[in-house]
């Protein structure tokens, strides 16, 4: 795995708190105005009804909605496979839920994360809508995918999320790597080959658990 020897942001610090990705009640006054949790939720029926089913299928295949130690493993070796130092399982429930996670130890002087997430924030939300992986190798070279409140709350320079499908076509949610440092258009194809093959290995797991 990656050490990012020469990263300027890396300093030791003392132990930070575990702290969430950024939530809309973070937005500085030059985002758009605060919308309480759940409220896009309560204005948009599609959303409430893909919620419903994907609590479902969630409950009917046994999937945990909670921190799970399978999951966290999964994205820790997501996560070193990819040479990334945060990997995630994310639900995508009322928030976007971490059940696994994968990210530096906490003296490290990295940004310690929560296992919460706005729905609306990262870049896992495209990866959903489009049901497809979304490589960036350097998310400043696009416009579209630099402005991003995650870029600024941990200091992202490389996404790469996969969606996870059911066979009922059900998006339950993705699989990514997110680093502070960008990686060579070179090495995009392996990189997302990378959170595709963990993306399938978990709905294939998930495939096999008899269905209640």
């Amino acid at each position: 795995m990656s050490q990012h020897p020469t990263d300027p942001h890396r300093t030791p610090q003392a132990t930070p708190p575990a702290r969430s990705l950024p939530r809309r009640d973070m937005r500085d006054a030059t985002r758009a105005p605060f919308t309480p949790p759940g409220a896009a939720l309560t204005n948009q029926p599609t959303q409430q009804a893909e919620l419903a089913q994907r609590y479902e299928l969630l409950a009917r295949l046994d999937v945990p909605t909670v921190p799970s130690e399978d999951f966290d493993d999964l994205a820790r070796d997501m996560a070193e496979q990819a040479g990334f130092l945060y990997g995630f399982v994310n639900l995508f429930l009322e928030e976007q839920t971490f059940v696994g996670l994968h990210q530096p130890p906490a003296d490290s002087g990295y940004v310690i994360v929560g296992r919460t997430m706005s729905r609306d924030h990262g870049w896992c939300p495209e990866v959903m809508a489009r049901k497809k992986a979304l490589p960036l190798h350097d998310v400043h070279a696009s416009p579209r995918f630099s402005g991003n409140a995650v870029v600024d709350a941990v200091g992202i320079r490389s996404y790469f999320g996969a969606p996870l499908i059911h066979d009922s076509g059900t998006v339950l949610g993705t699989v990514c790597v997110i680093d502070p440092e960008k990686r060579p258009l070179s090495e995009a194809r392996r990189l997302r080959d990378i959170v595709i093959n963990a993306g399938n290995q978990l709905m294939d797991h998930i495939a096999r658990t008899p269905v209640r």
